[in-house]
């Protein structure tokens, strides 16, 4: 009973924040195959590989200390956010190189991310909700874990992970390979350090003053990372204001589709009020504008001038269906 309560209320909220992730993605929504098995790598390959990888490193560190705090705090601080981040990362990496296409901006690099780190926390939480609170302290902690968990600390993951994400993005949008090499490590040095600056400040002041200074310092940055967000929101919309108005020019969009393809809502509402054409009309219209703007600053690369003939002839076919 406890664990399979464990197991709903760990994969729940998960799922109900993956759902908002993908929602947050106005205008050029990624394959809900891809972002599914992102979020099946992180609940099963990253946090199987990860808790086997840090259980390891433990003993070996115990072995050598002959102390278990020392084994203990050093895996939380050192051990666990490099060999998490890296397996959560891995996922990213692999997106990069099979889904190029798919990997257009940075925004996609923090989508991918969150719902990679999303599937780790779900897999994690319920180790901490059954383990850590039902089999140490009965169900008042399990509830109390269940908060923790739920609440106070459930963008955690998501927040380390995006900087992985924005570090790849950043990477795919540019040519030169030093930047490449230079923006993906960044990113994936920014999500260790975040993660180990979490894991490394509570046990450094201890007690519930820790928790309450380590929770407003998590909100904050959450916070940041949440403006960031509107700001690769509002990036986008202005990439596709820049990328489409030729195709108003050239008629394969009307005005009024132009005006709906800049709307934040469209895509929200787009299934139910125009069906499943119109809801592939404005996903074209988001992956035309990000494969012109890919064009114009890294050429053709793998065939981005095909594709771009391809998505119009498909928006010409769907636009004379789609008012």
């Amino acid at each position: 009973m406890a664990l399979a309560a464990a197991l709903l209320l760990a994969f729940g909220p998960a799922f109900l924040m993956a759902t908002f992730i993908y929602w947050l993605d106005r205008y050029e929504k990624e394959p809900l195959i891809v972002l599914g098995a992102a979020f099946f790598w992180g609940a099963v390959v990253a946090a199987g590989s990860a808790f086997i990888l840090n259980t390891v490193f433990g003993i070996g560190i115990y072995a050598l200390t002959g102390s278990g705090d020392v084994a203990e705090q050093a895996t939380s601080s050192l051990v666990a956010p490099f060999v998490e981040e890296a397996m959560k990362g891995a996922a990213l990496l692999v997106i990069f190189v099979a889904f190029h296409n798919e990997f257009d901006s940075i925004l996609d690099g923090i989508i991918y991310a969150a719902i990679t780190a999303l599937g780790f926390a779900a897999s994690e939480n319920v180790l901490y909700i059954y383990e850590y609170g039902y089999v140490e302290g009965g169900w008042e902690a399990f509830w109390q874990m269940v908060l923790m968990r739920d609440l106070v600390v459930a963008w955690q993951h998501p927040f380390y992970t995006a900087f992985t994400g924005i570090g790849l993005a950043f990477a795919r949008l540019h040519k030169g390979v030093l930047v490449k090499l230079v923006a993906t490590a960044t990113g994936f040095a920014f999500a260790v350090f975040t993660h180990g600056f979490h894991n490394s400040f509570i046990g450094a002041i201890g007690g519930s003053e820790g928790l309450v200074w380590e929770s407003l310092i998590d909100w904050f940055g959450w916070f940041l990372m949440a403006l960031f967000i509107l700001l690769m929101i509002g990036r986008e919309r202005g990439l596709l204001q820049r990328q489409l108005k030729d195709e108003v020019a050239g008629g394969i969009l009307s005005a009024a589709q132009y005006a709906r393809a800049l709307s934040p809502w469209t895509m929200t509402f787009a299934l139910l009020t125009g069906g499943p054409a119109a809801a592939r009309f404005y996903r074209l219209c988001g992956d035309l504008a990000h494969k012109k703007e890919q064009l114009m600053r890294l050429g053709d690369e793998k065939g981005n001038a095909a594709l771009i003939s391809s998505l119009r002839g498909e928006l010409a076919e769907l636009g004379a269906r789609v008012r």
